[in-house]
């Protein structure tokens, strides 16, 4: 078995290489990142020298880049988690979402299906999304998979296009697809943009913790190493043409979960508690914030047997101590130092 991982040197993306990498020794795994900033290949310094695993560089915005790669490794399957994913950074410059996140999918659709048109049995081409194509819940109900799509930002709007994408390449050329979508992941390795890894790494340094409005929005919070094996079981186990939602069953309120954050750090850094509490700031609401997502992920644990293993509080718990524990990665990602460990490791190549 042959797999492409797109986005394998990004957060969930590494797991997901790690997983598959130790899990399957009779596969191998070529991981394909273009490492741009939330690209980092020191998160898989463990299995960089295992000899069923391949990194290549490469951009999925280059179509004949993505036909060479495909003719190249003949794939079986492909995970495709490669993905613009910030939303701050979506409202900014949208067109950079539009190019990857939707080009770039419909030319690793065009490649899967160039390659596999005269065989499409056992092939499968995997596509890793969100539940903010759903767009926002009032304090009631949870997203499933019939739910329709109402993407707010341009993030979600280029996700949503990507979706439909894969599903229309399912229904007009027969390509065998799986999708799920995800609620807001959590854990090591996290690039510190988002909320969780960005706020350990600030009441380490005692800087504001910057609050969007009044810390009201509820997100449903996954562990990343859950999130990883259910791709896992979807990956195998899914039905071709259908979706999964995967989600964690912990919904917190944003200033819930600073505010639990704070205690967890106060009590690892040997602080007053409550300490870390009075960083936080509450600052002008970004622009399209959904309120609520919560994912109803009862289908793919019905249908294929998954479920999460972990409470979330214990999971914060999990993710505190490895950051601290990390504080040369953390340095190094903040710093800008971890850019150069490509070109130490593969010469540029």
């Amino acid at each position: 078995m042959n797999i492409l991982i797109t986005g394998g040197a990004g957060f969930i993306g590494s797991h997901v290489v790690r997983h598959f990498v130790n899990a399957y020794p009779e596969y191998r795994i070529v991981n394909l990142d273009a490492l741009t900033y939330a690209g980092n290949l020191e998160n898989l310094r463990d299995i960089e020298g295992k000899p069923n695993y391949r990194f290549v560089r490469g951009d999925i915005t280059d179509g004949d880049a993505m036909l060479a790669l495909f003719r190249e490794e003949r794939f079986d399957g492909v995970i495709h988690l490669a993905a613009e994913s910030h939303v701050d950074r979506s409202i900014a410059n949208p067109t950079e979402f539009v190019t990857t996140n939707v080009l770039g999918t419909v030319h690793l659709l065009n490649a899967a299906r160039e390659v596999w048109k005269d065989d499409l049995d056992g092939r499968r081409f995997y596509h890793v999304s969100t539940d903010e194509v759903y767009g926002t819940l009032g304090r009631e109900g949870l997203f499933t998979e019939e739910t329709s799509y109402d993407p707010h930002s341009p993030y979600s709007a280029s996700k949503a296009s990507s979706d439909h994408f894969v599903r229309a390449y399912h229904d007009t050329y027969n390509l065998p697809v799986v999708i799920s979508n995800c609620s807001n992941n959590y854990g090591p390795y996290q690039f510190p943009e988002k909320l969780i890894p960005l706020f350990i790494n600030n009441i380490r340094q005692k800087r504001e913790l910057p609050v969007y409005g009044k810390g009201e929005n509820v997100r449903d919070w996954l562990w990343v190493i859950d999130h990883a094996e259910a791709i896992d079981v979807i990956y195998h186990k899914g039905e071709p043409g259908e979706t999964y939602n995967i989600g964690g069953h912990n919904e917190w309120k944003n200033i819930d979960l600073v505010r639990l954050l704070c205690s967890i750090m106060d009590r690892k850094l040997g602080r007053n508690d409550g300490e870390s509490a009075e960083l936080i700031r509450f600052v002008t609401d970004r622009a399209g914030h959904d309120l609520r997502y919560a994912i109803d992920s009862s289908k793919l644990q019905r249908e294929l047997g998954w479920s999460p293993s972990i409470r979330f509080e214990d999971g914060l718990e999990k993710t505190v101590e490895w950051y601290l524990g990390n504080g040369e990665w953390l340095e190094r990602v903040t710093s800008g130092a971890y850019q150069s460990y490509y070109d130490e490791m593969y010469g540029g190549r």
